[in-house]
Order: structure tokens, then C-alpha cells, then sequence
């Protein structure tokens, strides 16, 4: 009889593979796990409480350390939020803009997901792939907002700059590139034996499982729920665009991973019709007060980032700094699932797991 001694592993919290500063507890028997529990708060910043002490458009910067993969719907959802408690009207062209810059942000975060991944399991050559491409959506998106990451684009009643001359006709190029380039994603990895081996069945769980634990994002389509905010609850304009939601059925790695690239096709469809129909002139801020002021009272949106649903709660007493700001995360409760998956898993299959969970360590302490 082969006896093992149980063995108490730290992976983290300056693990590379972990997606930002996360630490992993986990015990061991042998090479198979028997409990994982997550620490996090690493990164807290307390946005939440410091947005008390500020005035609404101060608060956008701190949006964009949150989700710093897809600042722009952080940006977007406090926007959003105050707008829809002042009943602001925004330029059509605004929100053209707006769309544009989100699905852009979601294309580049899935091609963050999709290269890192990869090279969490032991492939360098997608990661390079994926942030030459996703360069390419950065560069646009400085020329739109004069930042690489951390945009700061999104105002209370429109954006900040209209597009450079010239940009929309990029961004109608580029799009038939990154469609060309997907295919060659699915061509170099999708179908490789050994990735299949070390995500195929791996990570799964069911629809009630995903329901129970609030996940949502690829996350929830993955167990064949068809639910995304984009179609389900439209906000802005995205009743004006013709897409399809993906939705997989296995619950696992693989689906999560396919889903991601499935998404990144449908921004593409998006923003090809964003273009198409863009506005020739107009407005690019609604008229809204120098020192913004939300009536008193409270209200709640919600939008669907990369990652998921993010929603935004606001309690207002009728000043011009809110009485109570509260973002819903998703890679919050994405992770929650994390310790349920681990357990009775080869140590192996740890880092395959977490990664194809899609958490921004921003996003998940706050």
C-alpha cells in the first residue's frame, strides 16, 4: 500500500500564471487536490468608498483600473448609471462611439484570453499572435481616447473626443483582417491534440451549478444558457445591430475557450455594422451641467463586459458626489466556482482551470 503525506502548496500570489496578484491555498494528496481556497485582496484599492468623496466625472479614471482589460465598459456602466438617474438623453452619434469603442475593448480582452491561455498550457507562438493583433485595437484606441489602457473616454452624456479624421475608415480595414486572423487561430491551436487533451472535459460543471454560483459572461453560456444583456436587456443602441449570441453545451474548458473566439467573430459582425451605419456629423456630448448632480434617489444598471455582467448601483442624496457607490464584478463571482473545481483534480490542471475562468484581479478585490 502506498501511503502519501498531505502537503499544504502556496500558488501565488506572485505566480505568473494567476492573472494578477491572486493566491491559491491548496492541499494536496499525492498529485491530486483535496481542498483550494482562493485569497485575494492583493489589489483592493477601495474604489468604492473613495467614489464618495468624488465627483461623478472623477470616478471614471478609477473605473478603468477595475476591468483594466476592457476599461472602456467600466467607463461606459458609471456613465450609464448617472445618466440613467438624471434622464439624460446622449447623441446618437456618441453612441456610436461608444458601442464601437466597447466591442473593441471586448475583442481586445478575448485576445488577451485567448493568448495567455495558451500560454499558460505551454505555447509561446498565440500569445505573440494575439497581442500583435490586439496592438493594433490599442493603437485605434489611443488615437480615440489618448490612452493605451487605462482610457478615460466615457463622459456623463457622451465621450470625451469625437473620432480623428480618417479613424472610422481604419476601423472598416480592419475588421476583414482580424476576421482572417481568427481563422488562422482556429487553425494553429483549436484543433491541436495535446491543447485538446489538457482542456477537453476539464473544468466542467452544469447550467444549475452556474446559476447557483451567479457566473455569467462565457462563464454561464458555456452550460447552454442563452442570456446576454447585449440582446436580453439592450441599453445604448445595440437593438440596431443583427448578432448571435454563442452558447456551448459541455460546461468545460474547451467550450469556454470556443465561446471566447465565437465573441470575438460577433463584435467583429458589431462593428462592421457600427461603421456602416455611423453618423456623418453630430453632437458628441448631451448638454449636461459643469458640476454634475444626480437627483436624490437610487438606481441600478447592468451591461455585459468580456467577463460577464458588471452592474452599477448608485445612491444619490442630490449632491454632487454619490452617497453610495457599488459595482457587481463579475470575475468576482466567476471565481467563486474555483475551489469547487479544483477538488479531486490532478495539480496539473490547476492553472488550466483558473485560466479559462477569464478573471481581471482588478475587477475581482475592487
Amino acid at each position: 500500500m502506498i501511503r502519501t503525506e498531505e502537503m499544504l502548496l502556496n500558488v501565488g500570489p506572485q505566480h505568473p500564471s494567476t492573472h494578477g496578484v491572486f493566491r491559491l491555498v491548496i492541499k494536496i494528496d499525492g498529485e491530486i487536490i483535496t481542498e483550494a481556497t482562493p485569497v485575494i485582496g492583493y489589489l483592493h484599492r477601495g474604489t468604492e468608498k473613495l467614489a464618495e468623496n468624488l465627483q461623478y466625472t472623477q470616478i471614471i479614471p478609477y473605473t478603468d483600473r477595475m476591468d483594466y482589460l476592457s476599461a472602456m465598459t467600466n467607463n461606459y456602466i458609471l456613465c450609464h448609471a448617472v445618466e440613467t438617474m438624471m434622464g439624460t438623453q446622449v447623441p446618437e452619434r456618441a453612441e456610436y462611439l461608444r458601442v464601437i469603442a466597447m466591442e473593441l475593448g471586448r475583442v481586445a480582452s478575448h485576445l488577451v484570453a485567448w493568448g495567455t491561455y495558451i500560454l499558460d498550457l505551454g505555447a509561446t507562438s498565440p500569445f505573440i499572435y494575439a497581442f500583435r493583433d490586439r496592438e493594433m485595437i490599442i493603437n485605434m484606441l489611443n488615437e480615440l481616447s489618448g490612452a493605451r489602457l487605462t482610457f478615460n473616454y466615457m463622459r456623463v452624456g457622451g465621450v470625451k473626443w469625437d473620432a480623428p479624421e480618417g479613424w472610422i475608415d481604419r476601423l472598416r480595414d480592419f475588421i476583414p483582417y482580424m476576421r482572417e486572423q481568427l481563422a488562422g487561430y482556429h487553425t494553429l491551436v483549436s484543433g491541436n491534440e495535446i491543447f485538446l487533451d489538457r482542456v477537453k472535459g476539464i473544468g466542467r460543471y452544469t447550467k444549475e451549478e452556474a446559476i447557483q454560483y451567479s457566473l455569467s459572461g462565457p462563464n454561464l453560456r458555456c452550460t447552454g444558457v442563452k442570456w446576454d444583456l447585449r440582446k436580453d436587456e439592450p441599453y445604448s443602441i445595440y437593438d440596431r445591430f443583427d448578432f448571435d449570441v454563442p452558447t456551448a453545451e459541455e460546461g468545460d474548458c474547451l467550450a469556454r475557450y470556443n465561446l471566447r473566439l465565437a465573441e470575438i467573430e460577433q463584435s467583429l459582425r458589431i462593428l462592421e455594422q457600427a461603421v456602416a451605419q455611423f453618423p456623418s456629423e453630430g453632437e458628441i456630448l448631451a448638454k449636461v451641467p459643469k458640476i454634475i448632480k444626480a437627483p436624490k434617489g437610487e438606481a441600478f444598471v447592468r451591461i455585459e463586459s468580456p467577463r460577464g455582467e458588471i452592474g452599477c448601483y448608485i445612491a444619490s442624496d442630490g449632491k454632487k458626489e454619490p452617497y453610495r457607490l457599488k459595482f457587481r464584478r463579475p470575475s468576482f463571482y466567476n471565481l467563486q466556482i474555483l475551489p469547487k473545481l479544483l477538488v479531486g483534480e490532478n495539480i496539473a490542471n490547476l492553472i488550466a482551470i483558473l485560466g479559462a475562468i477569464d478573471i481581471v484581479l482588478g475587477e475581482v478585490d475592487g
